[in-house]
């Protein structure tokens, strides 16, 4: 009879446990507060983009805070440093996740540093939600804490390289690339373009990630003849590389993935970056050709941080302002499950900024594949073409 009793007692009390585990809020979830983490370069070459994609994440969060937050809850952003480094990106994620109980990643910067610090997320079933990244692997393999916003750099390449062979008349074309996730990618995109119309790249010369001298690698590109060279690039190997081959005489067309669309080509390169092609998915906000909602939006930016707003900036806020949008639908029970259930049923019209629309599904986790291209004219990137799928 003590047998049964304390059986049937151990049974009421597993059964207990069970249900309140299965009622617990998720990890970053309290009655209050959902705690979102961010990693970002901070401090490495690509700081730039780093801090602004930041900013533009706080401008979005004080925002949602100050209207109330979402079902009742504030929003809290802790944003690590991973100085653009895979092996600080998995500190980051370590402690963001097991120690700061982050509810959701959102734009993380950087394709291999995403690559490393995704096992540590999924292993606590956290989100990688829209990363600033526009690698395939941020949606392939299929996973179901993976959702990426942007249209890739093997599509953006795959098809804007055909596009500017022909309309430059392109002959002979080389590629020069980071030697990482990023790079590789920006490689084969050009590879599948050139592909459809029966060409290849005359020339493939790599560098390392923080190289500062390309003095080898435009030498090759010269010495090959090449007239348009696709650029895995990003913010000071773009500069350099192009500033390399002015300064010897060598003039070709250059084209640049998203990861080299920034307003610091050009503020930091002069007038030695006109010309250069990239492609990208929203315009930078120039405030004196803006429209009046992004001038209004990009007034409260400097108010609040004392510096213009850039297309980082645009990234950071657009990506928490679509997480907000995903955690309302999802209701007052937020869970991971909830949020996902949500996000499989979103459309994301096309905003203030230009971008794209995007939609969601259950088996469809990149927002969008469309991209176009804009050239830098005058110290200005203006946009040259509609989008491009």
């Amino acid at each position: 009879m003590k047998f049964k009793y304390a059986a049937a007692l151990a049974t009421l009390t597993l059964t207990a446990t069970v249900t309140q585990a299965q009622n617990a809020p998720p990890q970053g979830v309290s009655a209050t507060e959902i705690t979102l983490g961010s990693i970002q370069d901070l401090s490495g070459p690509i700081a730039g983009f780093g801090k602004q994609s930041r900013l533009g994440m706080m401008l979005a969060v004080d925002e949602i805070n100050e209207q109330g937050g979402i079902n009742g809850r504030k929003l809290k952003l802790i944003v690590e440093d991973s100085a653009y480094d895979p092996k600080k990106a998995v500190l980051a994620a370590q402690k963001l996740v097991n120690q700061d109980k982050i509810f959701i990643m959102l734009g993380h910067l950087g394709t291999a540093q995403n690559m490393a610090a995704m096992p540590v997320q999924f292993e606590k079933n956290v989100i990688n939600f829209f990363p600033i990244t526009a690698a395939r692997e941020m949606y392939e393999p299929f996973h179901k804490l993976k959702y990426s916003f942007a249209a890739t750099y093997f599509d953006q390449m795959r098809n804007a390289v055909p596009k500017l062979v022909k309309d430059k008349g392109a002959k002979k074309v080389c590629t020069m690339y980071q030697d990482d996730d990023f790079g590789l990618e920006v490689l084969r995109g050009g590879e599948a373009g050139l592909k459809t119309i029966g060409m290849e790249f005359v020339e493939k010369t790599s560098y390392k990630r923080g190289a500062t001298d390309f003095s080898s690698q435009v030498s090759k590109m010269q010495a090959s003849g090449c007239d348009l060279i696709v650029l895995g690039t990003i913010i000071r190997e773009t500069i350099g590389a192009i500033g390399t081959a002015k300064k010897s005489g060598y003039n070709p067309t250059f084209l640049a993935s998203s990861a080299g669309y920034t307003d610091l080509i050009h503020k930091l390169g002069g007038a030695a970056m006109n010309g250069l092609y990239a492609t990208m998915t929203v315009q930078h906000p120039y405030l004196d050709e803006a429209s009046k909602p992004i001038q209004f939006w990009a007034s409260k930016y400097k108010t609040k941080f004392n510096e213009d707003p850039t297309v980082f900036s645009v990234y950071g806020y657009s990506i928490v302002d679509t997480f907000a949008k995903a955690a309302t639908k999802a209701g007052k029970g937020l869970t991971t499950e909830s949020f996902i259930k949500a996000m499989d049923t979103m459309t994301v019209p096309s905003d203030m900024f230009g971008s794209a629309q995007s939609t969601f599904t259950a088996t469809k986790r990149l927002g969008s594949d469309a991209s176009r291209m804009s050239q830098i004219t005058d110290g200005k990137w203006k946009v040259i073409s509609e989008y491009i799928k």
